[in-house]
């Protein structure tokens, strides 16, 4: 199985950074799980996300999100949730995930069967230049170990 482990985010404006850096430190606490699926991470990938996806089985992205959620939840939403997303429910970059991965399925059947997980952190200051807030900082760890029990049950899945 081909599993992707994405992190999505701008690293200047502040917690927008939290996809990337929650998959950086995904890697470096579970370096021998991350050697075995393909880690990238991508600053505005838009529609190059569907390019990311091309390969892949399964796909774990993870991303800073705007939720009504206190900053710094772990949200997660499994692929059938992603694929009933409303256009305004949307990731901190405007044009979303749900929307790009609609417009990728229906322009590449190809893509239909890839299993996309999203783990969103809801941010709180997405100012340029901004460093995390706190919250997200603090909820790192939370959803660094959320990637891995997520790219496990995958693992899991494949022997299984």
């Amino acid at each position: 199985m081909n599993i992707l482990v994405l992190g999505i985010g701008q690293s200047l404006r502040g917690d927008d950074a939290a996809g990337l850096e929650a998959v950086r430190l995904w890697r470096e606490t579970h370096p021998q799980t991350a050697r075995r699926v393909r880690v990238e991470t991508a600053e505005l990938p838009g529609l190059a996300l569907l390019d990311l996806l091309m390969g892949a089985d399964a796909a774990i992205l993870v991303d800073a999100v705007q939720a009504a959620a206190p900053a710094g939840t772990v949200i997660r939403v499994g692929p059938d949730e992603l694929a009933a997303f409303t256009p305004d429910a949307q990731s901190a970059h405007g044009w979303g995930v749900a929307e790009t991965l609609q417009l990728g399925r229906a322009l590449d059947p190809a893509l239909a069967h890839v299993r996309v997980t999203l783990l969103g952190i809801v941010g709180k200051d997405f100012g340029m230049g901004a460093a995390l807030s706190p919250e997200v900082q603090q909820a790192l760890a939370e959803a660094a170990e959320r990637i891995e029990a997520e790219v496990q049950e995958l693992l899991a899945g494949e022997r299984g």
